[in-house]
C-alpha cells in the first residue's frame, strides 16, 4: 500500500488532494498547523498530523513517526504555501523572508527528510505545488513570485539529483484557484500600501484580483487534486503540469509576446480595473 504525506491539508488543494488519494486507498497523512481544520478528512480514514513546516526541528519527528508506523513514505505532496502581495518599498524584509520560509526553505527541509526513505526503496514521487506565478510576473507580487520562481529552479535541479534513485520530482503549476489564498493576498496588499505612494495603484490591483477571484472562471481545488493524482499514478509522469486553460494561455502569451508588450498589457489591466 502506497503511503502519502500531504502538507497544507487544512483547505484548498492540499485538503482535496488528501481526500482524493484516500479515496484511491492510499495511506494518507495530512499535515497542517491546525488539526481541527482537517477534521473532516477523518471520514476518509486520513491520519492527521500537526505540522508547521517552518519548524524545522518538528519536521524530522513527523517523518520519523510515519516511517516507524508505515515503514516507508512513497509520495510527498508539498502543498503548504503562503502568498503576500505588496510593493517592495512597502513590504518588510521579515514578511519577504516568511514567504520564502514557507514556500521554499520549509518545503526543502521536509523534502530532505523524506528523500532517504524513497532512495532506500528506489521509488518516490515528490509533488511540488508551484503556480504560473513561477513563470509569469504580476504587479505588486514581487516576493510571492520570486519564491515560486525559486521553487521552479529548485525542483528542476532536484529532479537531476534524484533521477538515479527512481524518484520523480513533479511541478504542478495552476492558474487562479478558488481558495482562501486570494482574499489573504488582497488583504496583505491593501494593508501594506496604506498611506504609501503605491496606495492607488495597489487598490486598483486589489480590485482586479477581487474580480478575478469572484469570477466563475477559476478552477476548483479538486481539479488541481485530480491532476496531482494523475501525475502520481502515471508510470512516466511529466516533469510539469500546467493546470487550467487560462493558465496555459497566459504562459503561452508570456512566451511568445515581447516582454515590454506583455508588461504593457498587464499594466493596462490594473489601470482599468473596476473600483469597489
Amino acid at each position: 500500500m502506497k503511503v502519502a504525506l500531504v502538507t497544507g491539508a487544512s483547505s484548498g488543494i492540499g485538503y482535496e488532494t488528501a481526500k482524493a488519494l484516500a479515496k484511491k486507498d492510499y495511506h494518507v497523512y495530512a499535515a497542517a498547523r491546525n488539526i481541527e481544520s482537517m477534521s473532516a478528512l477523518r471520514a476518509y480514514n486520513v491520519k492527521l498530523i500537526k505540522l508547521d513546516i517552518t519548524n524545522h526541528s518538528l519536521i524530522q519527528n513527523v517523518v520519523n513517526h510515519i516511517i516507524e508506523v508505515e515503514g516507508h513514505i512513497d509520495i510527498l505532496v508539498n502543498s503548504a504555501g503562503y502568498g503576500s502581495f505588496g510593493a517592495v518599498e512597502d513590504v518588510s524584509i521579515e514578511e519577504a523572508k516568511k514567504q520564502f520560509e514557507v514556500n521554499l526553505f520549509g518545503l526543502s527541509e521536509l523534502t530532505k527528510a523524506v528523500i532517504p526513505s524513497m532512495r532506500e526503496q528506489n521509488f518516490g514521487k515528490i509533488i511540488n505545488i508551484s503556480s504560473i506565478s513561477g513563470r509569469v510576473p504580476s504587479c505588486f507580487g514581487v516576493w510571492y513570485h520570486a519564491s515560486k520562481h525559486a521553487l521552479e529552479g529548485y525542483s528542476e535541479s532536484l529532479r537531476l539529483e534524484l533521477s538515479d534513485f527512481g524518484i520523480d520530482v513533479i511541478v504542478i503549476a495552476p492558474g487562479g484557484i478558488k481558495t482562501n489564498w486570494g482574499p489573504i493576498a488582497i488583504n496583505h496588499l491593501q494593508a501594506s500600501s496604506r498611506g504609501s505612494v503605491y496606495e492607488e495603484q495597489s487598490q486598483n490591483m486589489a480590485n482586479l484580483m477581487d474580480k478575478q477571484f469572484k469570477s466563475d472562471f477559476l478552477l476548483a481545488p479538486s481539479a488541481v487534486a485530480k491532476t496531482i493524482v494523475k501525475s502520481i499514478e502515471r508510470p512516466k509522469a511529466k516533469p510539469r503540469y500546467i493546470v487550467g486553460f487560462s493558465a496555459k494561455i497566459i504562459i503561452l502569451m508570456h512566451a511568445i509576446l515581447p516582454t515590454k508588450l506583455f508588461n504593457r498589457i498587464q499594466k493596462k489591466q490594473v489601470e482599468h480595473s473596476p473600483r469597489n
